[in-house]
């Protein structure tokens, strides 16, 4: 009885997972060429792919919108396509070097018009990462400061989609968990917290006083930092900057030579 029990659950969960691929498959829809020239206007990290990359980049972006559902919240009434595209970029960007991962766990998305206020704590947030109910949380008026310049390490949307991609690789259960190599994490760790111990003691430090929180924040604002200022992250400290080309799989600084 044990065993056909577990064969009849096998035999469902499989049936669901074909129905729910088909399902994604249904809603994918490519790319417009009006969509892409948003991209390239908006989003320096695209514009500077070859065209192999772009190409690459595009499709992974195609799969995520498939996968999500955008809702919005507070005053918010209507999504547009400007707003799927460059959060849908932003996690792309952020797990480009990984094929196949595209968030899975994190099925919603939700936006808010600015700064919402949490019951929870009692404060106002302009983003967060909530993996019990599977969702990345968004305030789109933060969201696009961190377009307003691009240069000052300071993006929300690459920090909620850093913790968004730290939590889905310790989800066990999902299919796309594991994707950091153990070493290259470690690696990475150690060349953090000695920058964490720098920031808490006030000494000079490429990073905002954040990112000593933990290592979920630093990691978060690690990420802004990498993809805003990659060539000053290197001069400041190439080993941490090293370290998250080889846990990443990518060096922005080598995918913007366009080709």
């Amino acid at each position: 009885m044990f065993l056909f029990t577990h064969l009849f659950i096998g035999i469902g969960e499989l049936f669901y997972g074909s129905y729910k691929d088909l399902r994604i498959r249904l809603a994918k829809k490519t790319l417009s060429g009006q969509d892409k020239a948003l991209l390239s206007n908006l989003f320096p990290y695209y514009a500077k792919l070859n065209p192999k990359h772009k190409q690459e980049f595009i499709e992974k972006m195609e799969w995520f919108i498939a996968e999500k559902a955008f809702v919005p919240r507070g005053d918010l009434t209507k999504i547009t396509q400007e707003m799927k595209l460059l959060i849908s970029a932003t996690a792309v960007m952020v797990t480009f070097g990984f094929r196949g991962v595209t968030l899975k766990h994190f099925r919603k998305i939700l936006i808010y018009p600015d700064a919402y206020y949490s019951t929870v704590n009692q404060q106002y947030h302009k983003g967060e990462v909530n993996p019990k109910l599977g969702i990345i949380v968004l305030s789109w008026e933060n969201f696009v400061k961190g377009f307003i310049d691009q240069q000052d390490g300071v993006n929300l949307g690459i920090h909620e989609m850093a913790h968004a991609m730290k939590l889905e690789n310790q989800i066990h259960y999902n299919n796309e968990s594991n994707f950091f190599n153990p070493t290259l994490w470690v690696r990475y760790s150690e060349i953090a917290a000695v920058e964490m111990r720098k920031i808490l003691k006030r000494e000079k430090s490429m990073f905002r006083s954040a990112a000593a929180n933990n290592e979920h924040e630093f990691f978060a604002v690690a990420l802004e930092v990498f993809f805003e200022k990659s060539a000053e992250l290197k001069i400041y400290n190439e080993s941490l900057y090293q370290s998250l080309v080889y846990l990443l799989k990518q060096d922005p600084i080598v995918l913007s030579r366009v080709n």
